[in-house]
């Protein structure tokens, strides 16, 4: 059997959806399904070999098509952006409708959609629900497509457009056990990344901002305040203008001393920050993406790390974490995130026992778990 899975975006890209996608291929493939991903060409800051920038095996086929990579100063490069994801998305159809393959699956709208005049073996995979998408949805829904979501709430918006529930399927997203179950020290850890040893380090590891939205790292920040001096907050990720913003914000309420912004690290790293920390945070606000869309890769790896979790309580958090594998908090509330994180701090059994059941809670949820869910979805 033979997939080919079309990404209309830039590969290798910092972002959280290029690891997924590097995942799930080489899931699918351990199913024994032939995978070939194929992307657009793109200017890439990313130098570094696809496979070896996610640290996979090359068992599958990545194919890069060439399409026109526009660009316009300022504002109007908003304009440029559509083009360009037009264009290529027209190049990833031609590309793929004449070929002989089993099925087709992607992350993005706009391929399938002109696919769905020609072929039927189409299989979206669904991240976000948006009104401004409904000329997509409607054709999708007309054609009975198949969708694969990552929550619930995401399930819930599709049938409330008129999706048939059958033909949907909710797949949260996973973690590579191998990659974070490793057998390292706290004081090891924090000794090869040059980690301060008598800090009480909190730790977040991710982008700092999506789609231009907060994910709560200033709430991180403020909590601070709440906190014992020697906490350190470690914030591994972000781009540079986010990292620039943070870093003006923390000045600006005395803490600058208290948080250290590591910035982005290659994925192999993760596992090691992860380990050197005390206590792994996930401060997301509470608004509509956020509650109900999202299924975010830190929580799994997060799990996966053995190490306790401090989230906020939302919707599309308790899909996976509960009072007995984490502690939730009240979001949009620093003190409330400060009362989490203390109370983990001064009970050292709470903290193991909640990470221990986060650990075997975690193995449903890996890549490979995923992939069989959704190859059964799709046969």
């Amino acid at each position: 059997m033979k997939l080919i899975y079309l990404v209309n975006q830039r590969l290798p890209i910092e972002k959280a959806y290029g690891l997924q996608v590097a995942k799930m291929c080489e899931a699918f493939v351990e199913l024994g399904i032939k995978v070939e991903l194929v992307a657009p060409t793109r200017k890439d800051p990313i130098k570094q070999d696809f496979f070896d920038f996610y640290s996979i095996d090359r068992s599958f086929v990545f194919k890069k098509i060439f399409s026109p990579d526009v660009y316009l100063p300022g504002k109007l490069d908003r304009i440029a952006v559509s083009i360009k994801s037009f264009i290529s998305g027209l190049v990833l159809v031609l590309y793929s409708i004449f070929r002989k393959i089993d099925f087709i699956y992607s992350r993005d709208e706009l391929p399938l959609y002109f696919l769905s005049f020609f072929r039927k073996n189409i299989f979206f995979e669904a991240h976000k629900f948006s009104k401004k998408r409904s000329r997509f949805y409607k054709r999708f829904k007309k054609v009975g497509l198949r969708v694969v979501v990552i929550s619930g709430g995401l399930k819930n918006e599709f049938i409330s457009f008129g999706f048939k529930p059958n033909n949907i399927l909710v797949a949260p997203d996973g973690v590579d056990l191998k990659e974070f179950d490793i057998d390292v020290f706290k004081e090891e850890a924090r000794r090869k990344l040059n980690l301060p040893q008598s800090k009480t380090l909190i730790g977040y590891v991710g982008m700092l901002k999506t789609m231009g939205m907060e994910k709560g790292i200033g709430l991180l920040i403020e909590s601070l305040k709440f906190l014992p001096q020697d906490t350190l907050l470690v914030l591994v990720g972000g781009r540079k203008e986010d990292i620039d913003f943070y870093k003006k914000l923390s000045g600006n309420k005395n803490l600058s001393g208290r948080v250290l912004f590591v910035g982005f690290v290659k994925h192999s790293l993760v596992p090691l920050y992860l380990k050197a920390f005390d206590i792994l945070t996930m401060p997301f606000p509470p608004n509509q993406h956020y509650a109900f869309y999202m299924s975010p890769l830190k929580l799994f790896e997060y799990m996966a790390s053995k190490r306790p979790v401090v989230a906020t309580d939302l919707p599309s958090i308790g899909e996976i974490l509960n009072e007995k594998n984490s502690v939730l908090v009240e979001p949009d509330n620093p003190l409330s995130l400060a009362d989490g994180v203390e109370l983990l701090l001064g009970n050292q059994n709470l903290a193991e026992s909640l990470a221990n059941q986060a650990f075997r809670d975690v193995k449903n949820h890996t890549w490979q778990k995923r992939a069989e869910v959704i190859f059964e979805f799709i046969k």
